[in-house]
């Protein structure tokens, strides 16, 4: 039987709870809870835990292999199965479906919005949904309701399909999850929950997002999503990412795209989809830190401090005669963080250039791309016209993900292939 100092437990308090095993050792954290509806009359079940025990891992817990639930830490019972964790016909993830959902009063008319679910322990050692804190729909606009707590059964449509759903509990657990596991977590969610999700994230997040999906996801809610949202998110991404994102896309609706985008915007991504994907054109991002040649030593410093620099991008900076918008005035040289720290911050940085570090041409394919960064040990190659105008950077992330299966986002840290 699972020992727990409270009689009845508010699922959602759970979220990003450390889970240990009986040693001591952390396990992972709580992402949802999982409960399945039953015959009527019979209050729905709670079937176990999703725990996220490593980056873009997600397995079961069932209740059966918890050992106690207290303030700030749940208990297993032994080992636990790693096996990825897979939703069956009929389960429902408390977290990310029922919390914000509309119901309705049974005996009435009225409608309320459920703000948190609470979990109790029958005899049979069974755990059970048995209460709901609901939220009343307010009387006017702008206005908040009260709050009540609620018997499981005095309230319909908890579990419908098309109950209508808002969203802001499901976004306050989320708010610290990294870009790559609310990626993980977008592709478990229904359709219309998925959008629901999107519609209201950050949009900085949502880019960050974005680039992280596997290709069918990110395409389909792209599609789905509006044309203005869909505007701002690719003006919001990376241009190498927009640019690959745009190239998965139908033509006619890449197109559309871009022409509802600013045009300095579009300009670039149309650059870089005039590329072929596996080339240095096609995996350059054509915002580099570019500076001019009088600046100093403190402005490169500044620029780099930026938070929304990639580390690769962050480690170097681009010296050119101006213009300094890709594509630049000629290319002079890089100048190396490390290089630049070692210096007076008064200094110009035209003073610290390597200019030992031949630049590449747009149209070098993915292998000798790969050779340079191999041979020279490099974590970003500047991108040169014929006529020596600096027009992006390859970083060593987008190698990367160019030279691995296309279907790698799909896969565990852990697996081969």
């Amino acid at each position: 039987m699972v020992t727990t100092t409270q009689t009845r437990i508010y699922l959602a308090r759970l979220a990003s709870t450390a889970v240990f095993d009986p040693a001591g050792d952390q396990v992972g954290k709580i992402r949802d809870v999982v409960v399945t509806d039953r015959a009527t009359g019979r209050a729905p079940s709670v079937l176990g835990f999703v725990v996220e025990v490593a980056p873009r891992r997600k397995i079961f817990v069932p209740m059966s292999r918890i050992n106690s639930i207290d303030s700030g830490a749940v208990v297993t019972s032994g080992v636990v199965n790693l096996r990825r964790f897979e939703r069956r016909a009929g389960e429902k993830l408390v977290i990310a479906e029922l919390l914000d959902r509309n119901v309705t009063l049974l005996g009435s008319t009225k409608k309320a919005t459920v703000q948190d679910i609470a979990m109790t322990q029958e005899r049979t050692r069974d755990w059970v949904v048995s209460r709901l804190f609901i939220r009343h729909a307010a009387p006017g606009f702008g206005r908040r309701g009260s709050t009540e707590n609620l018997d499981w059964n005095e309230v319909s449509g908890l579990f419908l399909e098309s109950a209508d759903q808002a969203v802001d509990s499901l976004l306050a657990s989320i708010e610290e999850m990294r870009p790559a596991d609310l990626a993980n977590m977008l592709q478990e969610l229904p359709s219309k929950r998925r959008l629901e999700l999107v519609s209201g994230l950050d949009l900085e997040k949502l880019a960050d997002v974005f680039e992280e999906l596997p290709e069918d996801d990110r395409v389909e809610i792209m599609s789905a999503m509006g044309l203005d949202r869909a505007r701002e998110v690719l003006e919001e991404m990376d241009p190498d990412d927009a640019a690959d994102l745009l190239s998965e896309l139908p033509p006619e609706q890449a197109e559309e795209f871009l022409e509802a985008m600013e045009p300095d915007e579009a300009e670039d991504l149309r650059r870089l989809l005039s590329y072929d994907d596996f080339s240095a054109g096609g995996m350059m991002t054509t915002e580099p830190v570019i500076l001019g040649p009088d600046s100093t030593i403190a402005e490169a410093l500044a620029q780099v401090r930026v938070p929304e620099l990639s580390p690769a991008l962050a480690s170097q900076v681009y010296v050119v005669r101006p213009p300094l918008e890709t594509p630049t005035g000629k290319y002079l040289g890089v100048a190396h963080v490390q290089r630049l720290l070692r210096e007076h911050p008064g200094t110009l940085v035209s003073s610290a250039l390597d200019t030992s570090l031949e630049p590449i041409g747009p149209s070098a394919p993915l292998g000798q791309v790969a050779r340079y960064f191999a041979t020279y040990n490099l974590v970003a190659l500047p991108v040169v016209d014929e006529n020596d105008h600096l027009i992006g950077a390859v970083t060593i992330d987008d190698v990367i993900d160019h030279m691995l299966p296309e279907d790698w986002r799909d896969k565990e840290l852990d697996e081969e292939g």
